[in-house]
């Protein structure tokens, strides 16, 4: 359930989300924690990387596995602002993520229920326990406002 140390970590995955979107990626934003300390943060950045795996939630755990000194991020919390893609949801299995939060639902390509369920698909060898719609009214806003502007 979540709890207010999920709203503060989802407060600084929206920041890092708005410093993406400014830069002209779409505004997600992650964070990692574990226990009260905050290993990584990252926004999108596959436009200014010109790298199509520079989601997010990637660049946090790349970030919190060079902290951490190892891949495995057991004991570890992801906050996303979106709902992670097929790909994020799979590193997150892989990387050992105990928790996931996050924000606004991706119908066209969230697979942490929308899609599919990756991280709770009871074949692989983890599954990653997960909280939803927090503070997605503010994550929603973000994603809205970026592509209206777009348009």
């Amino acid at each position: 359930m979540a709890d207010e140390r999920d709203v503060e970590l989802m407060r600084l995955a929206l920041e890092e989300a708005g410093l993406a979107g400014a830069s002209g990626d779409v505004p997600v934003g992650a964070v990692v924690a574990r226990g009260d300390e905050v290993l990584a943060r990252a926004g999108n950045a596959r436009e200014r990387l010109q790298d199509p795996t520079a989601h997010a939630e990637t660049l946090a755990l790349r970030a919190a596995a060079e902290a951490l000194g190892g891949w495995r991020l057991e004991g570890c919390t992801m906050v996303v602002t979106l709902e992670p893609c097929a790909m994020c949801a799979g590193a997150l299995v892989l990387a050992r993520i105990d928790r996931l939060v996050f924000g606004a639902a991706d119908p066209k390509a969230g697979f942490v229920g929308s899609l599919g369920d990756l991280v709770r698909d009871a074949r692989l060898n983890h599954r990653v326990e997960v909280e939803s719609g927090v503070l997605e009214a503010d994550a929603s806003a973000l994603l809205r406002d970026f592509f209206l502007d777009r348009r």
